[in-house]
């Protein structure tokens, strides 16, 4: 899912101009693999729909059956941390209620651990090329 074509995302508020992009990965609890076409779809559209409030902008999302990958731009002067968790606990609150399978399967959606990196490493077209491959493995 390509969301943002410009290799260069800077956003701003009123003191800062940044670009802070983040990778991220968290697992399904217990790595089952709960996350069909179903969930996928709506577990992208529940990120998407709550970056403005939790303050992301959503570059790139992909699924795995047990885990999901997101580039995410964030502002600097927010914890990532706290924001990462936010999107968790909503995608888990809303897919659980939505889809009660998942509530049989495992007793919570999501584990508690989650990867975070910088993209200063390595160039977000490989970031974006990485993610995108996901599928096909």
């Amino acid at each position: 899912m390509n969301l943002e074509q410009s290799s260069k995302i800077y956003s701003s508020n009123n003191s800062i101009v940044y670009n802070c992009l983040y990778h991220i990965i968290w697992c399904t609890k217990y790595r089952r693999k709960v996350i069909n076409k179903e969930i996928e779809k709506a577990l992208k559209t529940l990120i998407i729909e709550k970056q403005d409030e939790y303050g992301y902008k959503t570059i790139e999302i992909e699924t795995m059956p047990d885990h999901v990958h997101i580039l995410i731009s964030h502002n600097p002067q927010a914890s990532i941390v706290q924001t990462v968790g936010k999107i968790k606990g909503y995608t888990s609150h809303v897919l659980r209620n939505s889809f009660p399978k998942l509530k049989s399967r495992i007793p919570s959606l999501w584990t508690r651990s989650k990867f975070i990196s910088t993209c200063g490493v390595v160039t977000l077209e490989v970031i974006k090329k990485y993610i995108e491959e996901q599928k096909n493995r």
